[in-house]
């Protein structure tokens, strides 16, 4: 049978998502965790991945088992074989065709900047952060450069293993609420480092070091060499995964998940 399950991490104690030799990684402590309640080895395959220090409300995972377990068994057995760092929010049976990448057809990601004088404490690591107040209605108009089919090359990390550049970013909205800013971005994917490229760039549009006309350019040019530099991963969450209705899986995290950072 194949399991779906929402997943949440706090990025700041892994290597990122992605499996490596020295397992300190989500997928490697999430595998251990599902062995542990299956009794055989399990391997998950995730929507998309994320960098160290990268969070996610809603990464979505899929595995396949043969060992049957009851849903609760994959969310509080396996929560209670898991770091604290890590927690299976949800788990759902599903359809063999359900791929928890290819069946994709969205991701959301949301990027939490305080803008202060003085760097945090209690929530460094999970915010991003900017000594200014900055100039939102100037990156609101700057971001409008961004929405659309596109080549999003000068916001593409030069590791970035996608086969195009080309990407449809269907939402950027920027909320802001006493100092802490809250980027919105919804894509049809994303390319490595982009939602931190932009965010980046979005900063160097508020500060006055970018125009608004300027991002336009940017993107026209194509080039990453002619961008400001990428921006930190301390306030960047995965949010949401988008599929077909049929397979029943909610776009975003439930609300309350992010209550503390609205």
């Amino acid at each position: 049978m194949r399991i779906a399950l929402g997943v949440e991490y706090d990025g700041r104690a892994f290597a990122g998502w992605q499996k490596q030799p020295h397992g300190n990684t989500v997928q490697d402590v999430l595998e251990q965790a599902l062995a542990e309640i299956s009794g055989v080895a399990v391997k998950v395959t995730a929507a998309g991945r994320t960098d160290a220090g990268v969070h996610a409300l809603q990464q979505v995972v899929h595995f396949d088992c043969e060992v049957a377990r009851p849903l609760t068994a994959w969310v509080r057995g396996v929560n209670s074989r898991l770091p604290h760092a890590v927690s299976v929010v949800w788990a759902k049976q599903v359809d063999e065709t359900f791929h928890a990448r290819f069946s994709a057809f969205s991701r959301s990601y949301s990027y939490f900047l305080l803008t202060h004088a003085v760097r945090p404490a209690l929530c460094a690591g999970r915010v991003g952060w900017y000594h200014h107040a900055l100039d939102i209605d100037a990156m609101r108009a700057a971001a409008c450069h961004l929405i659309g089919h596109h080549d999003f090359s000068s916001f593409r990390a030069a590791e970035c293993q996608a086969k195009s550049p080309v990407k449809t970013l269907q939402c950027l909205d920027i909320d802001a609420h006493q100092g802490l800013l809250r980027f919105d971005l919804t894509a049809d994917a994303f390319l490595h480092h982009m939602v931190r490229n932009i965010v980046g760039a979005l900063v160097y549009v508020g500060k006055g070091a970018l125009s608004v006309e300027g991002m336009g350019e940017l993107v026209a040019a194509c080039d990453r060499t002619a961008a400001p530099p990428t921006f930190m991963p301390d306030g960047l969450y995965l949010t949401g995964v988008g599929y077909p209705e049929a397979f029943a899986i909610a776009a975003r995290a439930e609300p309350c998940r992010l209550t503390l950072w609205r």
